[in-house]
C-alpha cells in the first residue's frame, strides 16, 4: 500500500526548474479514512521544508515523501511548522513531530508558529512525555538534550517568519467559534502559495490569494450543509456553513482571486465523487486549473 502512495504529479520538465514545491502530507478530515492522513502540507524551497499543520500521520507521510526523493522531508530535517488552529485533527501529529525526529537524530529545536494557546499545549505535551525524555537522555540511549525542545511563537496577523528562502504572512480566517484561526501565505523567489486553513468563506483568503500560483483550500460538497443532511446531528448544516467552505462558495472565491492552481484538501463529503466536487467548483464560476488533493502528491 505504501508504494502506491509514493507518487508525484510534478511534470518532469519542472522538477528541476522550480525551486519551490508544494507537498501534500495529509488531506484528510476527522473521519478515519486510511487513505488520507490528517491535515498537513509542506512548502519545500531549496532543500528546506516548512510544514503547515501536523495532523495524525504527518511524520510517517514525511518519511514517505523522503523515500519519494524529497530529502528535505526526512523527519530529522523538519524544523519549522506553522499551525493554522488548535483543532485536534490539525495537531494530533504535533507530539509526534516534536519527539520522533528527535529520537532518530534531530538535534535542532523545533520552531512552531501558531495561535494563542500553542505555548500552553506544547508545555503540557512535554510534561506528558517527561519520563520518556528522561529515559532517552539519561539512560543507555544517550539521546541529545536539544532536539525535543520547541521554540513557540504565538502569532498575530502580518509577517510571522522570514529567512533567505521564504517570507510567511499570517492572516485571520473565520472558523466557527475558534477565537483564533489563521491562513498562511508563502512567498519565495519563484512561487506564491496560500493556505486557507479551516475557514468559512473568507475575504482574507481571497485577498491573500489574488493571483497566487497555488491556493490550497479546504472544501465540502454542497450537500453536506443541506437541511436534509442530518447525519451529523440537527446542528450539522449550521456547523458546516459556520466552520467550512462549500465547493460552490470556493468556486466563486477562486473565480475572483484567480489562482493559477486550486488544490482541494480537507474534503468533507459522504460518498460523493471527485467529478461531483469539481462540478460544484465550476458552478461557482472558477474555470481555472483545479485538482482534488491526495496524500503525497507534489505540485
Amino acid at each position: 500500500m505504501l508504494s502506491a502512495l509514493l507518487v508525484t504529479i510534478l511534470p518532469p520538465h519542472l522538477e528541476h526548474s522550480l525551486k519551490t514545491q508544494l507537498v501534500l502530507l495529509g488531506t484528510g478530515t476527522p473521519r478515519l479514512d486510511p487513505e488520507r492522513s490528517g491535515p498537513a502540507a509542506a512548502v519545500v524551497v531549496d532543500g528546506a521544508a516548512y510544514l503547515v499543520d501536523c495532523g495524525p500521520g504527518t511524520v510517517r507521510r514525511a518519511a514517505a515523501a523522503r523515500l519519494n526523493g524529497i530529502s528535505a522531508l526526512a523527519p530529522v530535517n523538519i524544523k519549522t511548522v506553522f499551525i493554522t488552529h488548535l483543532h485536534s485533527d490539525h495537531t494530533l501529529g504535533y507530539p509526534d513531530l516534536i519527539l520522533s525526529p528527535w529520537v532518530v537524530g534531530r538535534k535542532d529545536h523545533l520552531s512552531a508558529y501558531g495561535p494563542a494557546g500553542l505555548a500552553n499545549m506544547t508545555s503540557h505535551l512535554l510534561k506528558a512525555y517527561q519520563e520518556d525524555i528522561d529515559i532517552r537522555t539519561e539512560g543507555l540511549e544517550h539521546g541529545n538534550k536539544t532536539g525535543y525542545m520547541v521554540d513557540v511563537h504565538e502569532i498575530k496577523p502580518g509577517v510571522v517568519y522570514k529567512d533567505d528562502k521564504v517570507v510567511v504572512t499570517a492572516f485571520y480566517v473565520k472558523h466557527g467559534s475558534w477565537k483564533e484561526a489563521f491562513g498562511f501565505k508563502f512567498q519565495t523567489s519563484d512561487r506564491t502559495i496560500v493556505f486557507s486553513g479551516d475557514t468559512s468563506p473568507s475575504g482574507e483568503v481571497e485577498a491573500a490569494a489574488m493571483g497566487a500560483d497555488i491556493l490550497v483550500h479546504e472544501v465540502y460538497e454542497d450537500g453536506e450543509a443541506s437541511s436534509e443532511n442530518r447525519a451529523g446531528g440537527a446542528d450539522w448544516p449550521e456547523y458546516m456553513r459556520t466552520f467550512h467552505t462549500s465547493a460552490s462558495e470556493l468556486g466563486a472565491i477562486a473565480a475572483r482571486c484567480k489562482p493559477k492552481l486550486l488544490v482541494l484538501t480537507h474534503i468533507l463529503r459522504r460518498g460523493g465523487s471527485d467529478t461531483r466536487l469539481l462540478e460544484e467548483i465550476r458552478s461557482g464560476g472558477f474555470q481555472g486549473e483545479v485538482v482534488v488533493g491526495n496524500d503525497l502528491k507534489t505540485y
